[in-house]
């Protein structure tokens, strides 16, 4: 950090994940971490707050003081509400903003980080931050290429992101596409990086399968069809000639769609694919895998290609997000023009006529991708974050 920390200088971080923790978290957590341990006054307000979440630990182990946006009322006033006619009643997003607006009033926070899973689900609480004259920042951590905010909403998101000090996204694809779902240009809108889950010097050596075992592949994402697309995969395994070929995938990770996933491999009588649960030993993946498959149908950038790539995998991976600028196309891994099953199929068709040269192509994956994503990713981001900081407020 460049910037010297102006005495009591407080920074409210505010996430709108819709549950008790996402993957998307770890940017403001971790910079919340630091800037806590660094001795900033630090809030951090969060939807379905767990306490009990080993993350959610480590940040009040830190200093962190944290507060659950998704507190619900009272009973009385629950049952009053309920009487009321249907447009006069308070949404779980009013709640929201009232709670976010009393802490904000009474922490004061020179600068306020506003986390969304994607880029549009925490307009409601950045409204908060810029009707009650709250400096903030805007984080978005993806982009659905075909959700574009409508009526009032629009609006509303339009003047949200003008009125940030800096938007931040994880991939040029994202800003390009918010840009094009607001119709206005977000000269403040700057691509940083995530976190990522192993070490940059990490060195994980390659797993050469003897001859007649299954190639291992690894679906490293939340078990989350409409953003992940395992049904996509899952139709392309019950393709014949891939029945008849000897490769394993892996689902790792936790998601709602689990059961789904299980059942549609029954039904279409896929039986070379398991699940590996959330696994917190990422380089641990990669030293009994081969490569990543990555059927995903919205991405920023995800943490599991770059977590590959410097592992010295190869990716198979759909062309959406930022996949396309740190995977290059039959160099650093396989890229599908689509999440389709054609598309898909036609990838992983050039990766299987390539298969003995993967380890080659990892090893060229991992030298490039540290060439693409700075060493420490939270010490940049935090660096910016203190660039945000408006300076009457600070006395700089």
């Amino acid at each position: 950090m460049e910037k010297p920390i102006p005495p009591r200088l407080r920074v409210a971080f505010v996430s709108s994940c819709p549950e008790a923790w996402g993957g998307s978290e770890e940017l403001w957590a971790r910079a919340a971490h630091t800037l806590a341990t660094a001795g900033y006054e630090v809030l951090a307000l969060k939807t379905f707050l767990d306490p009990t979440h080993p993350k959610v630990e480590e940040l009040r182990e830190s200093g962190c003081t944290l507060r659950n946006l998704s507190a619900a009322p009272a009973l009385p006033r629950r049952l009053l509400n309920r009487l009321k006619p249907a447009t006069q009643q308070f949404s779980s997003s009013d709640l929201e903003k009232k709670i976010l607006a009393d802490n904000l009033r009474r922490f004061l926070p020179h600068l306020t980080v506003v986390s969304q899973g994607s880029n549009f689900d925490g307009i409601h609480l950045a409204e908060t931050c810029a009707d009650h004259g709250h400096p903030y920042i805007l984080i978005a951590q993806k982009a659905v290429e075909f959700f574009f905010p409508w009526g009032p909403n629009r609006e509303i998101s339009q003047r949200v992101y003008q009125a940030a000090r800096r938007c931040f996204f994880v991939s040029r694809h994202n800003l390009a596409c918010t840009e094009d779902q607001l119709g206005m240009s977000l000269p403040h809108g700057v691509v940083m990086a995530n976190p990522y889950n192993v070490p940059f010097a990490v060195s994980v050596p390659y797993p050469n399968p003897p001859d007649e075992t299954p190639l291992e592949l690894a679906c490293v994402a939340r078990l989350f069809f409409f953003d992940k697309g395992q049904d996509v995969l899952l139709r392309v395994l019950a393709l014949p000639h891939w029945q008849a070929r000897s490769v394993r995938v892996t689902f790792y990770g936790s998601g709602f769609d689990q059961a789904g996933i299980a059942q549609m491999a029954g039904l279409r009588g896929v039986t070379n694919v398991s699940f590996g649960g959330h696994v917190a030993d990422v380089a641990g993946i990669w030293a009994r895998h081969q490569a990543l498959i990555m059927p995903s149908r919205s991405e920023g950038l995800p943490l599991a290609l770059v977590e590959a790539m410097l592992c010295g995998r190869p990716a198979i991976a759909t062309n959406v997000g930022g996949i396309a600028e740190v995977l290059e196309d039959n160099l650093t891994g396989f890229l599908a023009a689509a999440p389709t099953v054609a598309a898909l199929d036609e990838a992983m068709e050039r990766a299987w006529a390539r298969r003995h040269e993967w380890e080659a192509i990892g090893a060229e994956a991992a030298r490039r991708i540290r060439t693409l994503v700075p060493a420490d990713p939270v010490d940049a981001f935090v660096t910016q974050l203190l660039a945000a900081v408006p300076e009457q407020l600070t006395g700089g």
